[in-house]
């Protein structure tokens, strides 16, 4: 069985403030979209892959991307209006029995390597569940109600939550069908797996898996780019 996964772009980056949404504004001369989906094409887990855009944007998408090399990618769906919606119209593209481990991913994290990817898939497999995760390197505090610094989190503790999130298709599947899919506002798939009481392994990814979401991050990405592999890799 294989890995399908499910790239999330269905956004209309209102927090960006462009004129169309960030996934399609150009990093290095490439839409940003192509950039995270050649990451997934060069990762030799991935059978396939399955892109959720604007139901504006679905149209002539599969011509743009032969253009980039992308063979893995076969289905284009249209996005509901939250993420947890879209992710679930991806999921039901998948074709029954074509599938072991569904991997998402945001659309606006280019940075993914192949590798991250091909660990997150491989815990997955072993475990059921696992989410790419980065370090938190600022000190975190906890406050009141009333904007009052209550106590110091300990940081070792805490993780952030990356992209790729992998899981075998039938525990994604039960949590999907556990929720309202009009008014649950999950900020990620692994929030709905933990709401089935699953317990979900991490791996260790890079803090260069950045998600674009406002005018700075095109300009840091921009910055990423141009540091050589090694530099990247401690970034």
């Amino acid at each position: 069985m294989t890995a399908i996964a499910i790239i999330v772009a269905a956004g209309s980056g209102k927090r960006f403030g462009a004129e169309k949404p960030k996934q399609f504004l150009e990093l290095a001369g490439t839409p940003i979209i192509f950039h995270t989906l050649q990451r997934f094409e060069a990762c030799s887990a991935i059978a396939q892959i399955i892109v959720v855009l604007p139901a504006a944007e679905t149209d002539g998408f599969l011509a743009k991307a032969a253009k980039y090399g992308l063979q893995k990618l076969k289905t284009v769906v249209a996005g509901g209006n939250t993420r947890t919606a879209s992710v679930w119209n991806g999921l039901n593209a998948v074709e029954p029995n074509s599938a072991e481990i569904i991997a998402v991913h945001d659309g606006a994290r280019p940075f993914v390597t192949s590798e991250e990817i091909k660990r997150t898939i491989e815990k997955a497999r072993e475990t059921g569940a696992a989410c790419l995760v980065a370090p938190v390197t600022d000190t975190i505090k906890e406050i009141t109600p009333d904007g009052m610094i209550l106590q110091t989190i300990d940081r070792n503790t805490l993780r952030r939550a990356l992209t790729p999130q992998c899981f075998r298709i039938e525990i994604l599947r039960r949590a999907f069908r556990k929720i309202d899919l009009l008014n649950e506002q999950a900020t990620d798939e692994s929030f709905l797996v933990e709401k089935l009481g699953y317990q979900i392994s991490i791996v260790e990814g890079s803090p260069r898996n950045i998600k674009i979401t406002v005018p700075e991050d095109l300009i840091l990405a921009e910055s990423l780019l141009k540091l050589p592999a090694s530099r990247n890799s401690k970034f």
